[in-house]
């Protein structure tokens, strides 16, 4: 089969095709034929040498898929060849075929185009274990909450706008640009901010009557640490989930120990099976079903062939596609 390797750390350039032996599903895995890949920022930081597989995992990207069941291991149950899914995994994804450990794989509805459903597991996965996990926005408890979504127009984003407008959360988020925040609007922002040309401190304190967020999800990192305390209410997490811009910052203990705030970080892609398995459970209890009722969609910006793997590295690093890039076998 045809896999995307990383031939040494670098830039897109250094993604090639190449054939290698087809894997086989051991116990309580499944063989997926892949209909397409996600593509996420992980992958990219993958390629540059800064973020290698767990042990285990594929040596070549992807972190989310979707396909046809074509083999099946010992030991599972609940899947046969020919389901649609959709998969979370810790590497590998940018292939024709892709072995899945069974707990980790999302059953794709028939009215979902299996193509698009390959920008979902590990956005959803990501957003709603952050959001009901550190965040404390659990199953019921989100209704009326404040929320502050940055980069509503990536492929983490526009899902968790999506998860929090479902459950009746008021959600702010920061985009670049008029058009694209006028397109999380429509995706159940109740305030997209033009991070370009405003302030998302004043503008969040401005529509929230000064009492700030009581969350923030953020993928920016060190750039906005100050910032996204200042925007929080007494009390509010911010849950960092990405490092787009810096990795280390300063913190005003002071200020962090007299408002009661908290400051985490987590990824998804080092965790044990179980803990994924058990992600993956909950989304699929609480939120895939709103896939059903057009509450959560998927929001796919570009389709690139496999064999232009670094195009679609090009056009994630760009910043300027809305929503996921999917690599199509």
């Amino acid at each position: 089969m045809r896999v995307v390797e990383i031939t040494r750390p670098g830039g897109p350039e250094q993604l090639q095709v190449r054939e290698v032996e087809e894997p086989r599903p051991g116990p309580g895995e499944v063989l997926v034929e892949v209909a397409a890949a996600g593509v996420n920022r992980a992958d990219l930081l993958q390629r540059q040498g800064h973020y290698p597989p767990p042990p285990g995992a594929p040596p070549w990207p992807g972190l989310e898929a979707s396909g046809t069941v074509v083999a099946v291991g010992d030991r599972v149950d609940g899947w046969a060849v020919g389901d649609r899914v959709a998969a979370l995994v810790a590497g590998g994804a940018y292939a024709e075929r892709l072995v899945v450990p069974a707990g980790q794989l999302l059953r794709v509805p028939d009215h979902l185009d299996l193509v698009d459903a390959a920008g979902l597991p590990e956005a959803v996965c990501t957003a709603w274990s952050n959001l009901t996990g550190p965040g404390r926005l659990g199953v019921g408890s989100a209704t009326g909450a404040r929320v502050l979504v940055h980069g509503g127009s990536g492929g983490i984003g526009t899902v968790a706008l999506q998860l929090l407008a479902a459950q009746g959360a008021w959600v702010a988020t920061t985009a670049g640009g008029p058009e694209r925040t006028a397109r999380c609007l429509e995706l159940g922002a109740d305030l997209a901010v033009d991070h370009r040309a405003e302030d998302f401190v004043a503008a969040v304190r401005e529509a929230t009557g000064g009492r700030g967020v009581d969350v923030v999800l953020d993928v920016v990192g060190a750039a906005y640490l100050d910032r996204n305390l200042e925007v929080l209410a007494d009390e509010g997490r911010l849950v960092v989930i990405g490092t787009q811009r810096g990795r280390r910052g300063e913190v005003d203990l002071g200020a962090v120990m007299a408002r009661r705030l908290t400051v985490t970080g987590t990824t998804l892609r080092s965790r044990s099976l179980e803990a994924k398995a058990a992600i993956v459970a909950d989304v699929a209890a609480h939120a895939w079903p709103w896939l059903d009722d057009g509450r959560l969609r998927p929001v796919i910006g570009a389709r690139v062939p496999l064999d232009e793997a670094s195009r679609a590295h090009e056009l994630v690093e760009s910043g300027t596609v809305f929503g996921k890039v999917l690599l199509i076998p």
